[in-house]
């Protein structure tokens, strides 16, 4: 084998890598496994065993990616209408979707595998279901069908606390529910903010988002109750004694600048406006958590 063959095998091989990994939605995919290790972090007193960790981690990890390319092969179509994904691998032609199922089915697989035998079944059984959920409920059936795709299929994206609070506690307790909650309550608010200053490119996909099926108004509206709804929600740690002042300091500090967005969403929009909701929105998340995490280890209680 020449030189140049070789090196033009080495380039493929690194574009293709490169495209898998796009697919994976790294960003998405670091957040999933953020709330999932805070989720293993306050399920515990002490510190997570470093073996338990670094399995649900890959685990919850792989698992999450395989989910994202699962969900742009079956998107590739409308993918190809939005100004924000047309770049991705599938509709620019750099990988194919057989490539892209083979890759998918690959790594979810050995994702689950990981969380069977060297975290637990349980664990494993609640990724599998998420993975379902995200991948198929709410992408192929949920996303096209109405404008509460969003509000319904967030219990997917909710999950990855309770699931990093399985791995090591082999169970689901309250506390991990309230985590849920939290972020079930966030993905409303956070995906409206995007659908609102991206409407023109959703009506083109014909995907029903609230925008296009209900107006600007009646989502600028839902973003705000939404927002109030998530409030509640922040404080019940606080409330349940699953959390002293560090957090509830916190959460009050972070609930007023969301707040704030939200009625400034509602009473004089702008698309600038929306998109800086919605990079607020996943800093607002991390910081709540980040929050929680510190709080469980240096607890100044209530």
């Amino acid at each position: 084998m020449s030189s140049a063959t070789t090196t033009m095998n080495m380039q493929r091989l690194s574009i293709n890598c490169r495209s898998f990994f796009i697919m994976c939605k790294p960003r998405v995919t670091m957040l999933i496994v953020f709330t999932a290790m805070i989720g293993m972090f306050l399920a515990t007193p002490g510190m997570v065993p470093l073996d338990l960790l670094v399995a649900a981690t890959v685990g919850i990890a792989l698992a999450s990616g395989a989910a994202a390319a699962f969900n742009c092969l079956i998107e590739q179509k409308i993918d190809a209408l939005m100004a924000r994904t047309r770049a991705r691998p599938l509709p620019t032609g750099q990988v194919s979707s057989v490539q892209t199922a083979v890759f998918a089915t690959v790594v979810g697989a050995v994702g689950l595998s990981i969380l069977y035998w060297y975290v637990n079944p349980l664990t494993m059984w609640l990724t599998f279901a998420t993975f379902i959920g995200y991948a198929v409920i709410y992408t192929v059936f949920l996303k096209p069908a109405t404008p509460l795709n969003i509000v319904i299929g967030g219990a997917s994206g909710a999950m990855p606390p309770i699931l990093g609070w399985a791995a090591v506690t082999n169970a689901i307790s309250p506390e991990s529910l309230i985590l849920f909650l939290i972020i079930f309550a966030w993905t409303p608010p956070h995906f409206w903010a995007l659908a609102l200053y991206r409407r023109n490119e959703y009506a083109k996909s014909g995907l029903p988002m609230l925008p296009i099926t209900h107006g600007e108004e009646f989502t600028r509206l839902h973003i705000l109750l939404y927002t109030v709804i998530l409030v509640t929600v922040t404080l019940m740690p606080g409330a349940t004694g699953m959390s002293g002042w560090i957090y509830l300091v916190s959460a009050v500090a972070l609930d007023a600048g969301f707040m704030a967005y939200a009625v400034q969403i509602y009473r004089k929009y702008s698309d600038d406006l929306a998109r800086r909701t919605f990079r607020y929105s996943i800093l607002y998340l991390t910081l709540l958590f980040a929050a929680l995490l510190l709080d469980h280890y240096f607890r100044i209680p209530l």
